[in-house]
């Protein structure tokens, strides 16, 4: 027999993720899911099939209905759905985290447990185009594969046109002239890089909001005891231009977020090329740049991996 139950007690919820739910990448640790879930409040709703008392299907989702009001911004007006992925981490009315995954044995299971959640949906960057009627591509996503260029960083550069190449590591040389040095994963760089980030996008910003940007201090914490961060800061002279935050596990790197000063043009494009180079050296399976409508990553010729969603209307 199979029956559907849906489960909305936080301690029975990590259970189920650390026992049904794979961890193939950064994002599927409960570590991580559980930094945001504390500092965003919402309510868990993981809905469960079970055949002959076995789990066999897993959708971990949230009730954000009544934790976004931030700052009385309205933002639930740009979500498509009361209930999001778990944790619910909204940024613009939308989840943040990448590469979510419905669990189940098959295809009827998955759509079993699409009907029985209790309300309308935003399931987002989901790994796999699932069968349902609507499942859609929702973004790309960039990596680097070193691999691919034989973990050589001069192939990488040669794989451009020579005027294409030229154009990319001309701002770059430019800054090199001016005495570049970077610093590696000192956690107190953190607060520049919140702060130049803050600086260029303002409330369009992702750590415009003080619970993502509190989560992110949290999560990077969090990093730094399981020896998984990695921060690289670049210095121009002595002062700061730009710090990235990334993450390692399994051989595999994600680049979390970023700042950089927007009075060094070329800055982005040399720490960026700075972790293709060392992706490389250290024979990283992956570098992930997450998606993001950024047209840097087509020119800096990163593989794209669309990720799709699913919206429920009710």
């Amino acid at each position: 027999m199979s029956a559907i139950r849906i489960v909305t007690e936080l301690d029975e919820c990590a259970f189920l993720w650390q026992h049904h739910y794979p961890v193939e990448c950064l994002f599927d640790l409960w570590i991580v899911r559980e930094t945001f879930a504390q500092m965003y409040d919402t309510a868990p709703c993981f809905i469960v099939h079970e055949s002959n008392g076995k789990v066999d299907g897993l959708l971990a989702l949230c009730d954000i209905s009544e934790k976004d009001s931030y700052a009385g911004s309205g933002v639930l007006a740009d979500c498509c759905g009361r209930f999001a992925f778990f944790p619910g981490e909204l940024w613009k009315g939308r989840t943040w985290m990448e590469q979510n995954k419905i669990i189940a044995a098959n295809n009827d299971i998955i759509r079993e447990m699409l009907i029985a959640v209790p309300g309308s949906a935003d399931i987002r960057y989901l790994c796999e185009k699932y069968t349902y009627d609507d499942c859609s591509v929702d973004e790309t996503g960039y990596l680097f594969y070193p691999e691919n260029h034989e973990y050589s960083y001069e192939k990488y550069l040669g794989s451009f046109a020579g005027k294409s190449r030229k154009k990319i590591l001309s701002e770059v040389r430019a800054l090199e002239k001016s005495g570049v040095s970077f610093r590696y994963n000192d956690i107190k760089d953190l607060d520049y890089m919140f702060s130049l980030n803050i600086n260029n996008f303002g409330e369009h910003g992702y750590f415009h909001d003080p619970r993502f940007l509190n989560a992110f201090i949290q999560l990077a914490s969090v990093l730094q005891k399981h020896d998984m961060l990695r921060v690289v800061t670049v210095l121009v002279g002595n002062e700061i231009v730009a710090v990235d935050m990334g993450a390692i596990w399994n051989n595999t790197c994600i680049m979390l977020a970023g700042g950089t000063n927007k009075n060094f043009p070329g800055i982005a494009k040399l720490i960026n090329l700075h972790h293709m180079e060392w992706a490389c050296s250290q024979k990283i399976a992956s570098l992930d740049f997450l998606c993001g409508d950024f047209s840097w990553k087509s020119r800096f010729h990163l593989a794209p991996r669309p990720l799709y969603q699913i919206n429920i209307t009710r």
